[in-house]
């Protein structure tokens, strides 16, 4: 994701008033202003008004500069001992990152600190939190807004009665030390994230544990067959690299990942180009890095999305997003940059 700033400026706001007036629909108006068109629907919805004519006939309008005025009353409204004070671009980045693009305000905070800092106000993400539970920034930034609000997952439960699977393969016990530390790179995680209840397409998750790079694939259902078929895309893809890059994958026990032989061995020819650890049943913890990858990734395909609905550009975005997020265990650098190291150093040898 691109660093900009998402909220609305003033001259937005009068492209918004103009586009209104010419008819245009509000997806054309967000694709000519450059932002998402969930801000228009809230922007419209909020500085709207009934505006009665000369002939005693009424029409709804939109008012740009009471819409700008009410931003920047927002910010000075709790008085001058406010910390981030009349800092509109800082408010503008915050409630772009957070609001739109998804960021905790954690992140958005580490992110502009790699940046360099490039506002006139400097808080830090305890302060950010502060203000969003303070109301700080109006209807453009809420609690609900941020990343889960409070909600935690819940731990799955085994089924009452249910029979543990066999694993397809090598236990997990059976993984080398050294995948534990996270010290060698390409060693994998793998998982399917499901559409909603009543539709096929799924999603494999790959994620490489030292950097937690990404990779989304789009399968056409949850089976095994698919699974061996995305693989081997992948492979397709790297060619002689693959088995350089993936050392190991650990998966659950999960029916689509039961062909161990097919996820192992190349596509083509003999020999094997990753070997397959399974997990024990119903221990997620086993591949923790899997499971909070696939949290984040809730936050743009939210439980009952039908992922069929998403474009090949979509999947990749969502990709892209992941991939670009700021991480605080690597002092807010993203995984983009480190598997690209990584990569460089598999390519020097």
């Amino acid at each position: 994701m691109g660093k900009h700033f998402s909220h609305l400026t003033p001259t937005q706001r009068t492209q918004i008033d103009a586009f209104r007036r010419a008819g245009m629909k509000v997806v054309d108006i967000a694709k000519e202003v450059g932002v998402h068109y969930t801000t228009i629907y809230r922007e419209l919805k909020r500085c709207t008004y009934e505006h009665l004519n000369s002939d005693y006939t009424t029409e709804i309008r939109y008012n740009p500069d009471g819409a700008q005025a009410r931003y920047e009353a927002n910010l000075r409204a709790k008085g001058p001992e406010l910390k981030i004070g009349n800092d509109y671009e800082l408010a503008d980045y915050l409630i772009g990152k957070i609001r739109d693009e998804k960021y905790s305000p954690e992140a958005a905070i580490g992110e502009a600190e790699v940046m360099g800092w490039p506002f006139r106000v400097h808080i830090c993400a305890s302060t950010a939190y502060n203000y969003i539970r303070g109301e700080i920034f109006g209807d453009d930034l809420t609690v609900e807004m941020l990343p889960q609000h409070g909600k935690r997952r819940r731990k799955p439960e085994r089924p009452e009665g249910a029979i543990p699977r066999k694993p397809a393969g090598k236990s997990i016990e059976k993984r080398p030390e050294i995948v534990n530390t996270r010290t060698t790179f390409g060693h994998w995680e793998m998982d399917s994230l499901e559409s909603g209840k009543g539709y096929k397409r799924t999603w494999l998750m790959l994620t490489e544990r030292k950097t937690r790079r990404e990779i989304i694939v789009s399968m056409k259902d949850k089976t095994s067959e698919s699974v061996v078929r995305a693989l081997n895309g992948i492979e397709r893809k790297l060619g002689a690299l693959f088995p350089r890059i993936f050392l190991s994958i650990t998966c659950d026990n999960g029916t689509e990942f039961s062909d161990a032989e097919g996820i192992e061995n190349k596509r083509r020819g003999k020999g094997k180009r990753t070997t397959v650890y399974y997990c024990h049943p119903y221990t997620p913890s086993e591949r923790g890095t899997n499971e909070n990858q696939n949290g984040l990734i809730r936050r743009l395909v939210p439980k009952g999305t039908d992922l069929g609905t998403l474009s090949p550009q979509e999947v990749k975005a969502a990709e892209a997003w992941l991939n670009s997020y700021p991480r605080k265990m690597f002092g807010f650098l993203c995984s983009e940059q480190l598997f690209r190291e990584e990569l460089a150093l598999i390519l020097a040898r």
